[in-house]
């Protein structure tokens, strides 16, 4: 079974481990495909983007598959990765977004501001890895969160789907993402599966109080209180310890999520939206009221 393989970032530095062989898998294994493809959906859902043309960031984005989805879903995106091979798998698969050949660690190049959201599917773990002796995990987690916090716009979000080892890993990860201004946390979905639990990391880049944690799923809807699960160190994993007994919780328009479109969020949007010189009609006391039932 997959879990008791040896990590890959234990095997190789990352531009060794995604090899011609091992990039290749990503073009042609239907499972790999699916299961990347439905992490950057999720990873999409939380980023909660406002309408209209975005230009998104995908962090480690390999052969292009998160690409694909983001592209399908209407967003114009940049993506940047270590590994060649990765990179040349995704332009043979002729992805539409533009790629940098870049470490993470070592910062990214982009300008402020230019990034309206950033996702990364898989990709944060090898962060923590000293790959070179002259690596130092703290000092480049820490200078890889200062520089997506520079390129991202004030307000955007970043989503990080990734495979944390340890609760010392989550907590040098989030801690960093902390200290260079983000606000935010761990979130994990399906917390008591041990095949479906996904780990995210959702920052945010504005101020704290305009952010509401999105809700997790597989998780007992009548529990919020913290039962310190593994990954509730950042304060903000709320989850429940029992099972889910809705077994098919998960399929898309049941066990509905509840909406975190409330009062505040909507007065926030608005805002953010003048800020950006867009028409937007004027605040009432009808703001966010739900409407009654038809006649």
């Amino acid at each position: 079974s997959c879990h008791k393989m040896s990590r890959p970032e234990h095997q190789a530095p990352p531009e060794i481990f995604y090899n011609e062989e091992e990039s290749s898998k990503y073009a042609s294994n239907t499972r790999i495909i699916k299961i990347q493809t439905d992490m950057s959906e999720r990873a999409i859902e939380l980023l909660t983007l406002p309408e209209g043309p975005l230009m998104l960031l995908d962090i480690g984005c390999g052969s292009g598959l998160s690409g694909e989805v983001l592209t399908e879903q209407g967003y114009t995106w940049v993506g940047m990765d270590i590994s060649e091979h990765m990179l040349k798998a995704a332009s043979d698969r002729q992805v539409e977004g533009d790629m940098v050949l870049k470490d993470m660690g070592q910062g990214l190049p982009f300008r402020a501001g230019v990034f309206d959201g950033a996702i990364s599917i898989s990709a944060l773990q090898w962060l923590c890895n000293a790959d070179k002796s002259s690596h130092n995990p703290r000092k480049r987690v820490l200078h890889f969160f200062q520089s997506l916090y520079q390129c991202l716009a004030r307000g955007a979000k970043a989503v990080f789907q990734w495979y944390p080892e340890n609760p010392a890993q989550m907590e040098l990860v989030t801690s960093a993402a902390m200290r260079c201004g983000f606000s935010g946390g761990l979130l994990v979905d399906y917390p008591n599966s041990t095949k479906a639990k996904k780990y995210f990391l959702v920052l945010f880049s504005g101020h704290a109080s305009g952010f509401t944690m999105p809700k997790a799923m597989g998780v007992d809807e009548g529990s919020d209180d913290d039962n310190g699960g593994e990954g509730s160190s950042s304060g903000h994993v709320a989850y429940s310890s029992e099972r889910s007994r809705d077994k098919h919780h998960h399929h898309k328009g049941k066990g509905k999520r509840k909406s975190v479109k409330n009062k505040d969020w909507i007065l926030q949007k608005k805002e953010q939206m003048r800020e950006k010189g867009k028409k937007v009609r004027q605040d009432s006391k009808y703001t966010a009221r739900t409407r009654g039932p038809r006649f």
